[in-house]
């Protein structure tokens, strides 16, 4: 008889969907469907997981057993022969190099706190690996906005439809975060007003009430110049401003410095521009702003959302249902849960930030040895792509890759193992953009000789003589340690889900988890790190020699960061790489909408199609993120070009701080550039 799996999507999205797995008589998935009882999933599930039987586990591209290279190809090999061979080369490395030349790569290929935490953490601190920060996305904005509130917890996002101004700052909520557009809509419908603030039209700045294009990197100053008009014309919250925030006079003070007049200079928005929206945000309730992390990938990222942070505050909009500020929801799934449970010590090993791995792989001295890469693809998600490639590229680097599919990186592999996709293994999902976590149950036997991210490492450390209790844990042993004692695995199994408790209205009456219990417009600790204490516009980095800012943004409908852009039928359907560039940018260089065009820096270069028209305005240009270079015209993908320092508030990346030029270069049909 056919029965129903519970599950949930793992993919790195806000949304986090419940799914239904319906299976056969014979153990084979017939149908993948969302959940229509999840109240945030409601039975949807996205273009790119619609087909995920078909695109993830049964494709026939799929890696189904372990394979080593010999002789420069790689061959099959049972796993005892994969696990003894890499136990053996990782002790040879260690006895010679040390353990801190072994380096873990990985981030959310999967989401779940078993497969994308857990077992793989325990192992790494167990050997005394070198630790990777896990930056990419998340820790400015998180920084920025804690330093102002204490925690970057906010409403719950589902509130979102009793708000009656709703701002979506930086976000492409119909193409990333598209179960959020139901409960947007809903609030529209019952008179709500949405604008949309983000330097490309994206497809939600077109379904906008309101659309502010601002330039990239100037959004603090467009906060300022909010808090500006908002205190000149008197339309603060003067009774929420008094009992709970701290520094409003000296914020007073700062504000004054961002008329609109000098706003316009900075953003290119019209004073008029400024004006309304900052009487429509104080005096439109509830009021709410939501934040992701499209705008947080600069040198000035954190400052950008400790600065959007304190609108808040200053017009009392903490008060009502539905106002307030909107990010990620990880604080109220960590209060449910025993998260920390999941990990062992982290030795005092030296750090590598995963944006850095090209110049780690290249550059770190004592140099990495080792390199295990698993839920994730370094080669195309990383940014300087040529830096990565070359790293690993290294005669002398030992890399195994456990994976799905032959990635850019599988291309390097000295050992290729095979990964359960998730209707294969147990996992618990928690998710960054709504309270529900879900407990996947593996609904299939895994294909070939596929085994979780958990399995390995549990082999690898039993392999290495690693002999602590926490690597020897089941997985179901794991989600039942994690979960706390108001959630119980049994219930899980029985509902598949469950909301943790949020707040509907977490600082109406103050109670801010700061040092001083009080939102925090001139925060001390920032002043104590030698950092502005108040809100601040910094400017992003300077052009360096290119006139274009790159906008490189998650715009692609078909791939999910990196995943997907390896399966035949999404490359399809993506067509050639589009670059986004303004009619004024375009006539001066000569191009023509459609025409091939190289987009470049001093990083390096990459093919294009041209877009001409109004997405972006003069002096950007946009192109959409995911793609491997392997499958990119030229053999390199837009992550050729985009920066890889470290902001040094947050220690997330700069990667939006990008600029280029863009010249007409005709493909000769084969995917390489002509010269002129």
């Amino acid at each position: 008889m056919p029965r129903t799996v519970r599950g949930a999507c793992p993919h790195d999205c806000p949304d986090t969907c419940a799914w239904l797995v319906t299976v056969d008589a014979d153990g084979r998935a017939t149908s993948l469907v969302g959940d229509p009882d999840h109240p945030f999933t409601h039975g949807g599930l996205c273009a790119k997981v619609n087909s995920y039987l078909e695109d993830r586990v049964y494709n026939p591209a799929r890696i189904l057993y372990p394979q080593r290279r010999l002789g420069g190809e790689l061959v099959r090999c049972t796993w005892d022969e994969a696990i003894d061979g890499i136990a053996g080369r990782l002790r040879a490395i260690i006895d010679e190099h040390g353990a801190e030349s072994v380096l873990p790569y990985s981030y959310i290929g999967t989401q779940g706190m078993v497969q994308g935490m857990a077992m793989h953490q325990r192992f790494f601190a167990a050997l005394g690996a070198s630790r990777l920060e896990r930056t990419v996305c998340g820790d400015n904005g998180n920084a920025g906005i804690s330093a102002t509130n204490g925690s970057f917890a906010g409403i719950d996002p589902e509130l979102i439809e009793h708000s009656r101004l709703i701002v979506l700052w930086g976000t492409n909520t119909i193409v990333t975060n598209l179960h959020l557009w139901p409960f947007v809509q809903r609030a529209r419908k019952a008179g709500a007003k949405l604008v949309v603030i983000d330097p490309v039209r994206t497809r939600t700045a077109r379904a906008a009430d309101l659309h502010l294009a601002p330039r990239p990197g100037t959004d603090a100053a467009l906060a300022l110049g909010l808090m500006h008009v908002i205190l000149a014309e008197g339309l603060h919250d003067a009774d929420y401003v008094e009992r709970h925030t701290t520094g409003f006079d000296a914020l007073r003070e700062r504000a004054a410095e961002y008329p609109p007049e000098r706003v316009t200079e900075i953003t290119g928005l019209a004073a008029d521009e400024v004006v309304s929206l900052a009487r429509d945000y104080a005096t439109i309730r509830p009021a709410a702003i939501r934040t992701l992390v499209g705008m947080e990938h600069r040198r000035n990222g954190a400052m950008t959302y400790r600065s959007i942070a304190c609108l808040p505050a200053l017009t009392g909009a903490w008060r009502d249902r539905g106002g307030g500020l909107m990010g990620m929801t990880g604080p109220y799934i960590r209060a449910a849960t025993r998260m920390d449970r999941m990990f062992l010590p982290e030795p005092p090993t030296r750090a590598v930030n995963m944006l850095e791995i090209g110049r780690a792989l290249t550059e770190l001295d004592p140099p990495i040895k080792a390199l295990i890469v698993y839920s994730g693809n370094p080669a195309a998600q990383a940014p300087n792509q040529s830096a990565v490639l070359a790293g690993l590229a290294r005669e002398d680097l030992f890399t195994v890759v456990h994976e799905h599919f032959m990635t850019d990186a599988v291309l390097h592999a000295d050992y290729v193992l095979p990964a359960t996709t998730q209707a294969e293994h147990l996992d618990l999902m928690y998710s960054w953009g709504h309270l529900y976590l879900s407990l996947n149950r593996p609904a299939v036997a895994p294909q070939g000789e596929a085994i979780p991210n958990s399995e390995l490492f549990r082999r690898l450390a039993a392999a290495l003589g690693l002999d602590h209790p926490a690597l020897r844990q089941s997985d179901e042993e794991i989600v039942r340690d994690i979960l706390g004692a108001d959630i119980t695995y049994e219930q899980l199994v029985e509902t598949g889900w469950v909301k943790v408790p949020g707040a509907e209205r977490p600082y109406a009456d103050g109670g801010f988890p700061t040092p001083s219990g009080k939102c925090e417009l001139y925060a001390e600790s920032l002043a104590e790190r030698g950092l502005d204490p108040l809100p601040a516009f910094e400017p992003a980095k300077p052009p360096n020699g290119h006139p274009l800012s790159l906008v490189s943004a998650k715009g692609e409908l078909h791939f999910l960061n990196s995943s997907y852009s390896g399966v035949e039928r999404h490359t399809r359907a993506a067509g050639d790489p589009i670059v986004e560039i303004s009619a004024a940018d375009a006539a001066e260089r000569g191009i023509a909408d459609g025409q091939d065009v190289i987009v470049f820096n001093d990083r390096g270069a990459v093919l294009a199609r041209a877009r001409v028209g109004d997405a972006v305005q003069p002096g950007v240009v946009a192109m959409a993120s995911g793609r491997w270079a392997s499958r990119s015209p030229g053999g390199r993908s837009v992550n050729a070009l985009t920066s890889d320092g470290v902001a040094p508030w947050g220690r997330g990346g700069d990667f939006h701080d990008t600029w280029v030029d863009v010249a007409v270069r005709p493909f000769d049909g084969c995917g390489h550039a002509v010269s002129r």
